[in-house]
Protein backbone atom coordinates (compact mmCIF):
# COMPACT_ATOMS: atom_id res chain seq x y z
CA UNK A 1 0.00 0.00 0.00
CA UNK A 2 1.12 3.45 -0.98
CA UNK A 3 2.24 6.20 1.49
CA UNK A 4 -0.41 8.67 0.20
CA UNK A 5 -3.00 5.60 0.01
CA UNK A 6 -2.44 5.64 4.08
CA UNK A 7 -2.12 8.89 4.91
CA UNK A 8 -5.57 10.37 4.13
CA UNK A 9 -5.47 13.93 2.52
CA UNK A 10 -5.31 17.45 4.85
CA UNK A 11 -9.20 17.72 3.22
CA UNK A 12 -10.36 14.22 4.77
CA UNK A 13 -8.26 15.09 8.08
CA UNK A 14 -10.20 18.34 8.82
CA UNK A 15 -13.74 16.57 7.43
CA UNK A 16 -13.09 14.11 10.55
CA UNK A 17 -11.91 16.89 13.40
CA UNK A 18 -15.62 16.62 14.93
CA UNK A 19 -17.50 20.34 15.39
CA UNK A 20 -19.96 21.34 18.07
CA UNK A 21 -23.17 22.79 16.46
CA UNK A 22 -23.67 26.11 17.73
CA UNK A 23 -26.10 25.82 20.67
CA UNK A 24 -27.39 28.41 22.99
CA UNK A 25 -26.20 26.44 25.82
CA UNK A 26 -22.33 27.21 24.10
CA UNK A 27 -23.23 31.14 23.53
CA UNK A 28 -24.11 31.21 26.92
CA UNK A 29 -20.91 30.15 28.04
CA UNK A 30 -19.11 32.19 25.87
CA UNK A 31 -21.11 35.24 27.27
CA UNK A 32 -20.23 34.08 30.15
CA UNK A 33 -16.41 33.65 30.08
CA UNK A 34 -16.80 37.11 28.18
CA UNK A 35 -18.54 39.00 31.31
CA UNK A 36 -16.18 37.55 33.44
CA UNK A 37 -12.98 38.28 31.99
CA UNK A 38 -13.31 42.28 31.92
CA UNK A 39 -11.82 43.67 35.09
CA UNK A 40 -14.20 46.38 34.47
CA UNK A 41 -17.14 43.61 34.88
CA UNK A 42 -16.07 42.71 38.44
CA UNK A 43 -15.68 46.25 39.70
CA UNK A 44 -19.02 47.50 38.52
CA UNK A 45 -20.37 44.80 40.01
CA UNK A 46 -18.49 45.31 43.38
CA UNK A 47 -19.57 49.23 43.50
CA UNK A 48 -23.12 47.91 43.03
CA UNK A 49 -23.16 44.83 45.80
CA UNK A 50 -21.26 47.97 48.32
CA UNK A 51 -23.32 50.58 47.19
CA UNK A 52 -26.99 48.79 47.40
CA UNK A 53 -25.41 46.33 50.73
CA UNK A 54 -23.34 49.30 52.39
CA UNK A 55 -25.74 52.63 51.85
CA UNK A 56 -28.84 51.59 53.54
CA UNK A 57 -26.65 50.29 56.96
CA UNK A 58 -25.08 53.52 56.39
CA UNK A 59 -28.23 55.89 56.39
CA UNK A 60 -29.02 53.50 59.36
CA UNK A 61 -26.78 54.43 61.46
CA UNK A 62 -26.84 57.82 60.98
CA UNK A 63 -30.06 58.32 61.19
CA UNK A 64 -29.69 56.17 64.88
CA UNK A 65 -26.97 58.45 65.26
CA UNK A 66 -29.34 61.55 65.05
CA UNK A 67 -32.18 60.06 66.61
CA UNK A 68 -33.03 62.31 69.44
CA UNK A 69 -32.65 65.58 67.38
CA UNK A 70 -35.26 64.11 65.54
CA UNK A 71 -38.90 66.03 65.78
CA UNK A 72 -41.87 63.78 67.02
CA UNK A 73 -43.55 63.66 63.60
CA UNK A 74 -39.76 62.59 62.09
CA UNK A 75 -40.23 59.68 64.07
CA UNK A 76 -43.59 58.59 63.39
CA UNK A 77 -42.90 58.65 59.43
CA UNK A 78 -39.29 56.97 59.95
CA UNK A 79 -39.52 53.92 57.10
CA UNK A 80 -37.36 51.39 58.67
CA UNK A 81 -37.78 49.29 55.43
CA UNK A 82 -37.16 52.34 52.79
CA UNK A 83 -34.10 53.76 54.90
CA UNK A 84 -32.43 49.92 54.55
CA UNK A 85 -33.09 49.64 50.79
CA UNK A 86 -31.90 53.16 50.26
CA UNK A 87 -29.04 51.93 48.23
CA UNK A 88 -30.94 51.19 45.70
CA UNK A 89 -30.68 54.70 43.89
CA UNK A 90 -26.99 54.16 43.98
CA UNK A 91 -26.60 50.96 42.57
CA UNK A 92 -29.05 51.18 39.79
CA UNK A 93 -26.13 53.99 38.22
CA UNK A 94 -23.92 50.81 38.35
CA UNK A 95 -25.82 48.11 37.00
CA UNK A 96 -27.32 50.10 34.38
CA UNK A 97 -23.45 51.51 33.19
CA UNK A 98 -22.29 47.93 32.81
CA UNK A 99 -25.57 47.15 31.07
CA UNK A 100 -24.56 49.63 28.40
CA UNK A 101 -21.38 49.02 28.50
CA UNK A 102 -21.07 44.83 28.21
CA UNK A 103 -22.75 45.30 24.54
CA UNK A 104 -21.82 48.79 23.17
CA UNK A 105 -18.07 47.80 24.46
CA UNK A 106 -17.77 44.84 22.06
CA UNK A 107 -19.09 47.69 19.27
CA UNK A 108 -16.06 49.98 20.14
CA UNK A 109 -13.21 47.30 20.12
CA UNK A 110 -15.13 45.42 16.99
CA UNK A 111 -15.29 41.96 19.14
CA UNK A 112 -19.15 41.72 18.05
CA UNK A 113 -17.88 40.92 14.44
CA UNK A 114 -16.26 38.13 16.08
CA UNK A 115 -19.39 37.44 17.74
CA UNK A 116 -21.60 37.06 14.56
CA UNK A 117 -19.21 35.03 12.64
CA UNK A 118 -19.60 32.27 15.20
CA UNK A 119 -22.93 32.60 15.75
CA UNK A 120 -24.43 33.74 12.06
CA UNK A 121 -28.05 34.16 13.11
CA UNK A 122 -26.86 37.02 16.03
CA UNK A 123 -30.20 36.94 17.87
CA UNK A 124 -28.39 34.32 20.26
CA UNK A 125 -25.73 36.26 21.40
CA UNK A 126 -28.13 38.62 22.41
CA UNK A 127 -30.24 36.66 24.31
CA UNK A 128 -26.99 35.47 26.13
CA UNK A 129 -25.55 38.23 27.03
CA UNK A 130 -29.41 39.53 28.58
CA UNK A 131 -29.40 35.90 29.90
CA UNK A 132 -26.15 36.00 31.91
CA UNK A 133 -26.34 39.49 32.61
CA UNK A 134 -29.83 39.39 34.28
CA UNK A 135 -28.77 35.84 36.17
CA UNK A 136 -25.52 37.55 37.81
CA UNK A 137 -27.54 40.77 38.58
CA UNK A 138 -30.48 39.02 40.30
CA UNK A 139 -28.53 36.68 42.35
CA UNK A 140 -25.87 39.22 43.96
CA UNK A 141 -28.62 41.95 44.17
CA UNK A 142 -30.85 40.03 46.11
CA UNK A 143 -28.41 39.07 48.38
CA UNK A 144 -26.51 42.45 48.73
CA UNK A 145 -30.74 43.42 49.38
CA UNK A 146 -30.98 41.07 51.92
CA UNK A 147 -28.03 42.08 53.81
CA UNK A 148 -29.04 45.71 53.63
CA UNK A 149 -31.91 44.90 55.37
CA UNK A 150 -30.47 42.37 57.76
CA UNK A 151 -27.78 44.82 58.94
CA UNK A 152 -29.87 48.12 59.25
CA UNK A 153 -32.78 45.96 60.85
CA UNK A 154 -29.74 44.83 63.91
CA UNK A 155 -28.65 48.76 63.78
CA UNK A 156 -32.40 49.85 64.23
CA UNK A 157 -32.66 48.04 67.56
CA UNK A 158 -31.00 50.74 69.50
CA UNK A 159 -34.13 52.84 68.90
CA UNK A 160 -36.83 49.86 68.53
CA UNK A 161 -37.86 50.98 65.24
CA UNK A 162 -36.60 47.72 63.32
CA UNK A 163 -38.92 45.32 61.61
CA UNK A 164 -38.38 41.77 60.76
CA UNK A 165 -38.66 39.72 57.07
CA UNK A 166 -42.28 39.21 58.29
CA UNK A 167 -43.27 42.65 58.14
CA UNK A 168 -45.91 43.94 56.22
CA UNK A 169 -44.25 44.51 52.92
CA UNK A 170 -40.84 43.68 53.76
CA UNK A 171 -39.89 40.56 52.28
CA UNK A 172 -42.02 42.06 48.47
CA UNK A 173 -39.31 45.19 49.35
CA UNK A 174 -36.46 43.26 49.32
CA UNK A 175 -37.15 40.79 46.47
CA UNK A 176 -38.29 43.56 44.44
CA UNK A 177 -35.31 45.31 44.46
CA UNK A 178 -33.14 42.92 43.12
CA UNK A 179 -36.18 42.30 40.59
CA UNK A 180 -36.13 45.86 39.50
CA UNK A 181 -32.55 46.00 39.07
CA UNK A 182 -32.68 42.87 37.21
CA UNK A 183 -35.07 44.17 34.82
CA UNK A 184 -32.92 47.68 34.63
CA UNK A 185 -30.07 45.73 33.25
CA UNK A 186 -31.61 43.86 30.77
CA UNK A 187 -33.10 47.53 29.86
CA UNK A 188 -29.63 48.83 29.47
CA UNK A 189 -28.06 45.72 27.42
CA UNK A 190 -31.33 46.50 24.86
CA UNK A 191 -30.04 50.39 25.17
CA UNK A 192 -26.46 50.08 24.44
CA UNK A 193 -27.59 47.36 21.46
CA UNK A 194 -29.74 50.02 20.11
CA UNK A 195 -27.54 53.00 20.62
CA UNK A 196 -23.72 50.86 19.65
CA UNK A 197 -22.11 53.49 21.09
CA UNK A 198 -20.93 53.61 25.14
CA UNK A 199 -21.29 57.38 25.74
CA UNK A 200 -24.58 57.55 23.47
CA UNK A 201 -25.76 54.27 25.60
CA UNK A 202 -25.14 55.67 29.13
CA UNK A 203 -26.56 59.06 27.94
CA UNK A 204 -29.66 57.77 27.13
CA UNK A 205 -29.60 55.48 30.16
CA UNK A 206 -29.12 58.56 32.49
CA UNK A 207 -31.39 60.59 30.94
CA UNK A 208 -34.29 57.87 31.20
CA UNK A 209 -34.35 56.68 34.17
CA UNK A 210 -32.45 60.28 35.88
CA UNK A 211 -32.94 63.62 33.96
CA UNK A 212 -36.34 62.62 32.91
CA UNK A 213 -38.43 62.66 36.52
CA UNK A 214 -35.90 65.81 37.70
CA UNK A 215 -37.97 67.90 33.84
CA UNK A 216 -41.06 66.27 34.68
CA UNK A 217 -41.01 67.71 38.72
CA UNK A 218 -40.88 71.63 37.11
CA UNK A 219 -43.77 71.20 34.87
CA UNK A 220 -46.81 72.44 36.70
CA UNK A 221 -48.04 69.92 39.52
CA UNK A 222 -51.37 68.96 38.12
CA UNK A 223 -49.35 67.80 35.03
CA UNK A 224 -46.79 66.43 36.79
CA UNK A 225 -48.15 64.36 39.01
CA UNK A 226 -50.49 63.31 36.17
CA UNK A 227 -47.14 61.67 34.27
CA UNK A 228 -44.90 61.19 37.21
CA UNK A 229 -46.39 57.52 37.80
CA UNK A 230 -45.86 56.26 34.06
CA UNK A 231 -42.35 57.25 34.29
CA UNK A 232 -39.79 53.86 33.97
CA UNK A 233 -38.24 55.64 36.88
CA UNK A 234 -41.00 55.84 39.10
CA UNK A 235 -43.14 52.80 37.61
CA UNK A 236 -39.61 50.31 38.32
CA UNK A 237 -38.96 51.62 41.71
CA UNK A 238 -42.52 51.22 42.97
CA UNK A 239 -41.81 47.94 43.82
CA UNK A 240 -38.67 48.58 45.89
CA UNK A 241 -40.61 50.82 48.67
CA UNK A 242 -42.65 49.10 51.59
CA UNK A 243 -44.28 52.38 51.68
CA UNK A 244 -45.22 53.79 48.20
CA UNK A 245 -44.89 57.53 47.53
CA UNK A 246 -48.27 59.65 46.79
CA UNK A 247 -48.80 59.90 43.07
CA UNK A 248 -47.43 56.41 42.03
CA UNK A 249 -48.53 53.25 40.62
CA UNK A 250 -49.48 50.26 42.91
CA UNK A 251 -45.75 47.98 43.07
CA UNK A 252 -47.15 45.03 40.98
CA UNK A 253 -48.33 47.17 38.57
CA UNK A 254 -45.42 49.74 38.14
CA UNK A 255 -43.14 47.08 37.93
CA UNK A 256 -45.55 45.08 35.22
CA UNK A 257 -45.16 48.56 32.84
CA UNK A 258 -41.37 48.51 34.14
CA UNK A 259 -40.99 45.25 32.55
CA UNK A 260 -43.82 46.27 29.57
CA UNK A 261 -41.10 49.12 28.58
CA UNK A 262 -38.19 46.77 28.92
CA UNK A 263 -39.83 44.02 26.57
CA UNK A 264 -40.75 46.79 24.43
CA UNK A 265 -37.02 48.60 24.43
CA UNK A 266 -35.58 44.64 23.79
CA UNK A 267 -37.62 43.87 21.14
CA UNK A 268 -36.68 46.94 18.90
CA UNK A 269 -33.09 46.09 19.66
CA UNK A 270 -33.36 42.28 18.95
CA UNK A 271 -35.01 43.80 15.47
CA UNK A 272 -32.34 46.19 14.69
CA UNK A 273 -29.09 43.69 15.83
CA UNK A 274 -30.99 41.24 13.12
CA UNK A 275 -30.99 43.62 10.08
CA UNK A 276 -27.97 46.03 11.10
CA UNK A 277 -24.56 45.82 9.67
CA UNK A 278 -21.94 45.22 12.72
Amino acid sequence: MSATAADPSAADRVRAIPRGRVTQARVLHAEWTKLWSLRSTRWSLLAAVVAMAGLGVLIAAVQMSRWSHLTLQDRLDFKPIDTSLGGVNLAQLAIGVLGVLIISGEYSTGMIRSSVMAVPRRLPVLWAKIGVFATVTFVLMLVSSLVAFLGSQAILTSHHVNVGLGAPHALRAVVGTALFLTVLGVLCVAIGSLVRNSAGGISAFVGLLFVLPGIVSILPSSIGQSIRPYLPSSAGTAITQAVPEAHTLAPWAGFALFCGYTAVTVAAAAFMFRRRDV
